[in-house]
């Protein structure tokens, strides 16, 4: 068989049996001598999907040649990361920066594919974290050592990462913990959430985002975690306190994000916490009398659940005022930012833009026909039981 270039296109067997169009983006050699595998991204499909293949997979009648030239891969340190990753400071000096002209572009697109290049390849499959065990999705900047491995097993109340099976269950008995190391601000029934402030707690909040980048393909805060407060939310039993889900949000926010990054753990997901991880957030932010907004870009399953949360939240609003109020008031009440309430409205054909001003056009029959399709949210987050207060600002000193 032909030994197949990068950026070859071809169809590959996929677990539904079916031959889809993929991309050669790695490969590396098999099992058997003078044998390929393949890593893949299926064209019309999320990364996410991305895998190592064999070539009894590949169909070689239907080879496309390469769409472009091979680029140069990005040097990687040590602990496995980028040496120039783009992060959320430098996204930010370069949005300010951005009316210097044309050269600040090009090397921020230059940073961004470069951080792309390093993490196309997935570099770990599997992790064992509590009763799970669950596949990947993307890249993880772990240190060189373990990032070598197609396993992990991870601990799930301290999430210090190991290369062996006997190892943690060396470490169980020695950790103390039975819950994130942080203050429980919230609890109701067996659901639980902790405030973990990223300067306190360096290690365990720099674990937590090296495992959450194994689900998050746009996520660049590995190490940099010092400027950010970590809400996981729990469920408890009497073995502890055990993660389904986490968001992170910057301490002094300039953009007025309320949210920096949310995940919920695969084997948590569709059943509810994402919103309830959104909606926390924005109790949050009824606290500090503020409104708030998620940091962009989301990504492809945060935007499904930020834009379910809008929706439900602005429909039940819409149908116990019937619809008198402006978009300032729902504002006010929900601490969702009137960009967000116009942009779901718009989505749900429930605003018109009329003499220069966004007019709400409520259809009560429209409103209980959307509330249908939304389903029904069991779980609520119940501001009673929330007890925390915002970060004193830091005033500047004042000189006579």
């Amino acid at each position: 068989m032909p030994i197949l270039e990068i950026g070859t296109h071809l169809p590959c067997r996929w677990r539904d049996e079916d031959y889809h169009k993929c991309e050669v983006i790695e490969r590396r050699p098999g099992q058997e001598e003078g044998t390929y595998e393949y890593y893949v991204h299926y064209t019309e499909f999320n990364r996410r999907l991305d895998e190592w293949v064999e070539e009894a997979r590949l169909d070689f009648t239907k080879i496309e040649s390469k769409t472009g030239p091979e680029q140069k891969p990005a040097e990687v340190k040590d602990d496995g990361s980028c040496d120039r990753k783009v992060t959320r400071q430098m996204k930010r000096k370069h949005d300010e920066a951005n009316h210097k002209g044309t050269e600040e572009d090009s090397k921020m697109t230059a940073l961004e594919k470069e951080h792309e290049e390093i993490t196309k390849v997935k570099n770990i499959n599997t992790i064992e974290i509590g009763r799970y065990e669950v596949d990947t999705w993307y890249f993880s900047p772990y240190p060189e050592e373990f990032a070598k491995c197609s396993k992990l097993y991870i601990c799930e109340f301290c999430l210090k990462y190991m290369k062996k099976k006997k190892t943690l269950t060396r470490h169980k008995l020695k950790c103390d913990l039975r819950h994130p190391p942080g203050n429980e601000i919230y609890r109701n029934a067996s659901l639980s959430v902790f405030e973990v402030d990223g300067k306190k707690n360096k290690i365990y909040c720099q674990n937590l985002c090296l495992l959450a980048k194994l689900f998050l393909d746009h996520k660049t805060l590995y190490y940099d975690v010092e400027p950010f407060l970590f809400y996981i939310m729990t469920e408890c039993d009497a073995r502890g306190c055990h993660m389904v889900g986490y968001f992170s949000k910057e301490k002094n926010s300039p953009d007025d994000y309320n949210l920096a990054c949310i995940l919920t753990i695969p084997p948590f997901q569709r059943k509810g916490y994402g919103k309830l991880l959104i909606s926390f957030s924005y109790e949050l932010s009824k606290k500090e009398q503020k409104v708030g907004t998620p940091e962009k870009p989301l990504s492809d399953l945060g935007l499904l659940s930020f834009r379910s949360y809008w929706t439900q939240v602005l429909l039940e609003i819409l149908r116990k005022h019937r619809g008198n109020l402006s978009i300032k008031d729902i504002s006010a009440m929900t601490a969702i930012k009137t960009e967000d309430i116009i942009s779901t409205l718009q989505s749900l054909n429930l605003i018109k833009y009329w003499r220069g001003q966004h007019i709400i056009a409520v259809d009560p029959k429209i409103i209980e026909d959307h509330l249908k399709n939304t389903g029904k949210n069991t779980v609520r987050i119940e501001p009673k039981n929330l007890h925390w207060a915002p970060m004193p600002v830091a005033s500047k000193p004042k000189y006579r």
